[in-house]
């Protein structure tokens, strides 16, 4: 079963990192002090509030599961002038040492690039791979991402995360 970012399980724990706290604050306090001329800041952030909502990740309540959730940074988000319609968001994911993203999907296209560490990544069907520094892979809108985690327990590991999709999609659902 398939649950969205906006959905909360009986049971489940929810963890938003400080950081994107921190983030979706500060991005309140320029929209009230842009006031009116906040327009153009709130169509640009508001795809990064529905992006902030993908970090929250469910954690059953008896702790199967004790790795470290990963933390999801907005870098960028630009609607595309070419493809009415289409918006391309750009966002850094750091794991921590084991740390992990539960199986999960996206509404568009999304294409990694390791930055930093060791990634170890599988969709459904698919053979589990392992991506060092410099190397990308492609995920097609809706397959299931079955593995997204560093491959070490003892060193972090970054990626950053390039989405194609529609305005205003949730980019991406949790499963459980």
């Amino acid at each position: 079963m398939a649950m969205t970012t906006a959905s909360i399980p009986a049971g489940a724990s929810w963890f938003v990192p400080r950081s994107t706290l921190r983030a979706a604050a500060a991005g309140v306090a320029v929209a009230m002090a842009l006031g009116s001329a906040a327009a153009p800041l709130q169509r640009m952030t508001a795809p990064l509030s529905v992006l902030s909502g993908i970090i929250c990740v469910a954690s059953a309540a008896d702790g199967r599961d004790a790795r470290p959730d990963p933390v999801v940074t907005p870098v960028a988000s630009h609607a595309l002038p070419n493809v009415p319609g289409k918006r391309v968001t750009v966002v850094r994911v750091s794991y921590g040492p084991g740390g992990f993203s539960p199986p999960h999907h996206h509404s568009g296209s999304v294409t990694a690039y390791i930055v930093k560490g060791t990634i170890r990544s599988q969709l459904a069907g698919g053979p589990v791979e392992t991506f060092k520094v410099g190397e990308s892979f492609f995920e097609p809108p809706g397959a299931v991402h079955l593995v997204s985690e560093n491959a070490s327990v003892t060193e972090p590991a970054e990626l950053l995360a390039v989405f194609v999709a529609d305005e205003g999609a949730e980019l991406t659902t949790y499963h459980q």
